[in-house]
């Protein structure tokens, strides 16, 4: 396995015998993996994972400044796939089980663990992370038959394979999963490229799962961590083409769940067909406003001013458009301004100023300061990331 695609890895240990060690009797390579840092305290091996953004972190848990089990938490809450490996030296099984609450993959006593045990986590991370390549169209119409199969009765195999796309991590292993059914009707070609617009940007949205059904619609089937990247690119979407409508469901953690929602959903699109119901249907209004704030990005529009654009009082405004889109007016426009600032510092040379200019963020110096207040890294640093993840894969 070449180095583009090695399983990076975090160690954090305020013990350096143990750090070194680690690194270097551990036949990484084997695993297709490579210790991309190590860590002194849990502080400083928060400011790794923020700049590598390994897949694997093997933490102690007693570590000055911050442990590993606060440690833990916040990788979970930032990126819940993330596999974590505790360490201790005290048969402390207090601490262990709140890290495993946590969300934690395992415990090994540093005193007493065979190399063996350590290793075959690793064996297991290895088959969980690697990076399939995404569903071909003959896939998708393979899964699109199953689904309809599984629906009508007449085939259990669905599941089974819609956890192998996961690679594991859907319903059955505490991963919660968010199904979309989405009606593209006059927007497919919109969706599609934004679609693919949003996994080029963020490499976690090809976590996601899309099955045609039909002429008319696409489930999209995403796990519970992209709620908000999933949710905004659909209203990104919806800017462009008012015509795009969706339903969200979510599911719980046993197949028997996971069916009731498709079955839902499947129904929902039923009745909006024969009957014209629509369960996501926006006010031309926000719709409009929406649009507005797509096609301006740099104008700072406030909520009285676009309230008044569209023919709203501010209060009615603010009412509506939460409920249409789901996020408060100033949350919606700042997560825009966002995905606007991922994209020109990714895809052009502006510089700094030029883009707090673009996405309305008065100078540089505000908007370094609010990009790294939203992301946990500066803008300099997400660029030199992204131009270094492209020179690795060209």
């Amino acid at each position: 396995m070449d180095t583009a695609k090695r399983i990076k890895v975090l160690i954090a240990d305020d013990e350096s015998i143990v750090r070194k060690g680690l690194r270097s009797t551990v036949a990484w390579e084997n695993f297709g993996m490579e210790v991309i840092a190590d860590a002194p305290n849990g502080q400083k091996a928060w400011e790794a994972f923020l700049e590598h953004r390994p897949e694997i972190v093997i933490t102690d848990i007693v570590m000055p400044e911050m442990d590993g089990i606060e440690l833990s938490r916040k990788i979970k809450e930032m990126a819940a796939k993330t596999k974590i490996i505790l360490l201790s030296c005290h048969r402390d099984f207090e601490y262990a089980q709140q890290g495993i609450q946590l969300g934690a993959s395992g415990y090994l006593l540093k005193t007493a663990f065979e190399d063996e045990e350590l290793e075959e986590m690793l064996k297991k991370f290895q088959q969980e992370l690697s990076v399939s390549a995404p569903p071909s169209p003959k896939d998708e119409e393979r899964m699109e038959t199953l689904l309809f199969a599984w629906l009508n009765g007449h085939s259990c195999k669905f599941p089974e394979e819609l956890e192998k796309l996961h690679g594991g991590q859907s319903h059955v292993n505490g991963q919660p999963l968010l199904i979309y059914l989405i009606r593209t009707a006059e927007c497919g070609a919109s969706w599609t490229e934004l679609r693919q617009e949003a996994e080029k940007n963020d490499r976690s949205m090809r976590e996601g799962t899309i099955i045609p059904y039909g002429e008319e619609y696409y489930y999209w089937i995403v796990p519970d961590t992209l709620r908000g990247s999933a949710d905004s690119l659909l209203v990104e979407s919806k800017s462009k083409c008012s015509q795009l409508k969706w339903t969200r469901k979510e599911s719980l953690l046993h197949s028997d769940d996971l069916k009731q929602v498709f079955q839902n959903l499947h129904k929902e699109a039923e009745l909006e067909k024969l009957y014209g119901i629509s369960v996501n249907h926006w006010p031309d209004s926000i719709w409009k406003a929406v649009n507005l704030l797509y096609a301006n990005p740099a104008a700072d529009w406030s909520a009285s001013e676009l309230a008044e654009e569209v023919g709203l009082s501010r209060s009615h405004f603010s009412i509506l458009f939460k409920k249409a889109v789901g996020d408060s007016f100033i949350a919606f426009k700042y997560k825009r301004k966002l995905r606007l600032a991922y994209g020109l510092l990714r895809d052009t040379n502006l510089t700094m100023q030029e883009i707090a200019e673009r996405t309305g963020l008065g100078d540089s110096k505000y908007f370094s300061k609010w990009f790294k207040r939203c992301t946990g890294q500066t803008p300099s640093h997400y660029r030199a990331q992204q131009k270094d993840d492209r020179s690795r894969t060209d």
